[in-house]
């Protein structure tokens, strides 16, 4: 509740800029809708200096408690070996000593021109990931700080290249998102709207990792080694209704898939 305190003012900025503390909703094709004022950077960056003493706070209080020490090292080890072969991402991934990061790996917006590291933590278990998130954050500060900087010291410029369709043909885009890289295909006719759109989230390899993790643990320690990955299970979810491809009717509905699913549980049940 300590940390959830200090994000308050961060939630703040954001509805500030975007109208909104969750769904943003400001990122489009071509640019962002909405501009910052001058005003709003300056608010920006007075949030960001005022984190950094409690951020150390909170990073200490972590490092420095027997009590945390105890119950989360060597809890839920995520080898690096175990990590690549799930195809692990993120802080999951760097956790484990894997340092993978699209941001320096494969650069986009401006994060090859301004100053920040890779963290990674050599232990693999719930420890390190909590490590990698806490110390995360100071680069997420320095990161904004010098995006801030830049944009007071070169006021205007266009926010949105005011894109109208998309040529027809395909692409896959990917990014770090706070769990890790995640991927976008869209395919398009030409139209205003694609054609497919499909997200591949970073749950969706980061949760299969209890594989490795989990089997053979306590009750307990299987709750934090998943909750230490930061799982979103509606990111993973595949649920469909099965068409046919020439005549476009449904082959399965809904519930029909549903059971299916239920059917295939139970068969794992009993082999297990």
């Amino acid at each position: 509740m300590w940390a959830w305190k200090y994000r308050e003012p961060v939630m703040d900025i954001l509805e500030e800029a975007t109208g909104s503390r969750v769904n943003y909703a400001n990122a489009k094709i071509g640019g962002v809708r909405r501009d910052m004022t001058g005003e709003q950077l300056k608010k920006c960056k007075e949030v960001c200096s005022g984190l950094i003493e409690p951020m150390e706070m909170l990073t200490k209080a972590v490092l420095d408690d027997p009590v945390l020490h105890a119950r989360l090292k060597g809890v839920g080890i995520l080898s690096p070996k175990d990590a690549k072969e799930y195809g692990a991402v993120g802080p999951t991934a760097r956790g484990s000593g894997v340092p993978i990061d699209v941001r320096r790996d494969d650069p986009y917006a401006v994060y090859d021109r301004v100053d920040w590291k890779v963290i990674t933590a050599p232990g693999g278990d719930v420890f390190g990931k909590a490590v990698v998130r806490l110390l995360e954050c100071f680069e997420a500060v320095k990161i904004i700080e010098q995006c801030v900087d830049h944009l007071l010291k070169n006021p205007g410029g266009e926010i949105d290249a005011k894109v109208e369709s998309i040529p027809p043909g395909e692409g896959v885009g990917h990014v770090e998102a706070p769990r890790g890289e995640t991927f976008h295909y869209v395919r398009s006719d030409g139209s205003n709207r694609p054609v497919r759109h499909k997200v591949r989230a970073p749950s969706f390899n980061n949760i299969p990792t209890f594989k490795a993790s989990c089997i053979g643990q306590q009750i307990p320690d299987v709750a934090i080694t998943l909750a230490s990955v930061d799982p979103c299970y509606s990111c993973t979810e595949r649920m469909c209704v099965a068409v046919d491809a020439d005549t476009h009717k449904p082959l399965y509905t809904f519930q029909e898939l549903v059971r299916l699913s239920q059917l295939r549980t139970e068969e794992l049940r009993k082999q297990c």
